[in-house]
């Protein structure tokens, strides 16, 4: 499936580094001419380090062997992408930008086999989440989904998914960082998603890795990779090494909440009401956001914002750009105050507005 942006390649090189053992002596005690025996010879340093890299590689091994079944390919008819199987009745968890306009695909197993017709659940646009059904569900393995509330910097992480179509492949790396917030570019095939606590990985993310897993060593999915990092000092080429994957804490909430009751009823995340577009200045720099449609009765209408006004800042913190302001809420709750500084009229003003809640669609 299109990409929100190109994705990049990456990897880990780990050098193991041990300390070597000096060599001992035993003298002998049954009698005075009893002389030393000799040294006990110097394990060979190849040998010494081979058991560590031995012991990682069977680990990445078993690890493959383990989750690959739970992976899938996703084929809709202007693309393709990658999902997760989520539960024994046939629910895949995958990417809102995998999945896009289409209503029906096909799925296919990883490790191969026969295509699979599915439909869509439901998909959570804000968050670049959606749900899937197979009608076939039969052999599917469910994955194991780990808290990703645990992750530590520097974790050993394997991503799997069918980048380029390459069904099955897998690339590894570490966890570089937690708690990122990142927000997609809006395109055709992206609604602009803003992912809170986005975990930063150099494990290689590239084109069809999306919806796929972000899994530990121990087999169990922490995240979902979705997209990866521009560098505008290469004209937007790839950043190598910075990719980005969706807590699996996130990724099962909002699951579980399409596979029991259809839909996301439960955003968790706050909303000032308001529909809106980066306003650019006469320098031709983001200058804030234009608000074109005020929900009614909602926080942003009953703090007196009306459309046409321009909003400046959150809580002090400026928002020139309406990915600044999502970003920016995705730091409040529901039922949050905040101080919203606005330009209406030509004149700035600050209002305190009652978040509420974004919707799910």
């Amino acid at each position: 499936m299109r990409e929100p942006i190109k994705q990049i390649i990456a990897g880990l090189a780990v050098a193991v580094l041990l300390t070597g053992c000096g060599t001992i002596t035993t003298t002998g005690t049954a009698s005075p001419t009893a002389t030393a025996t000799s040294p006990s010879p110097s394990p060979s340093p190849t040998a010494t380090a081979a058991a560590p890299a031995q012991s990682l590689e069977a680990a990445y091994e078993q690890v493959i062997t383990n989750v690959l079944p739970s992976i899938v390919q996703i084929n809709t008819k202007v693309g393709l992408g990658s999902g997760i199987v989520f539960d024994s009745q046939g629910h895949i968890v995958t990417n809102a930008h995998v999945v896009g306009q289409a209503k029906e695909m096909n799925v296919t197993v990883a490790t191969g086999g026969a295509p699979r017709p599915a439909r869509l659940v439901s998909s959570f646009a804000a968050g670049d989440l959606a749900v899937i059904k197979v009608e076939r569900p039969e052999g599917l393995r469910p994955a194991k989904f780990g808290d990703s509330s645990k992750l530590r910097v520097g974790q050993i992480v394997l991503a799997m998914g069918n980048p380029l179509g390459l069904s099955g492949s897998v690339t590894n790396g570490i966890v570089s960082a937690v708690g990122r917030t990142v927000t997609e570019p809006e395109n055709p095939g992206s609604p602009g998603a803003t992912i809170a606590g986005a975990i930063q990985t150099s494990a290689a993310i590239n084109p069809g890795n999306s919806g796929g897993a972000l899994v530990d060593l121990s087999g169990q999915v922490i995240g979902i990779p979705t997209l990866a990092a521009r560098d505008p000092e290469l004209g937007g080429g790839a950043a190598p090494g910075i990719g980005f994957a969706i807590p699996s804490n996130t990724a099962t909430d909002i699951a579980g909440q399409i596979v029991k009751n259809g839909k996301v009823t439960d955003t968790h995340r706050a909303a000032l009401g308001i529909r809106g577009r980066t306003i650019v200045g006469s320098d031709g720099e983001p200058a804030g956001v234009g608000v074109v449609e005020v929900e009614p009765g909602g926080g942003a209408e009953k703090a007196g914002i009306r459309a046409g006004d321009v909003i400046m800042s959150i809580n002090d913190k400026k928002t020139p750009t309406m990915a600044e302001l999502s970003e920016t809420l995705t730091t409040l709750k529901p039922g949050d105050q905040a101080r919203v500084a606005v330009m209406s009229a030509g004149a700035e003003k600050t209002v305190n507005v009652t978040l509420g809640q974004l919707p799910a669609d």
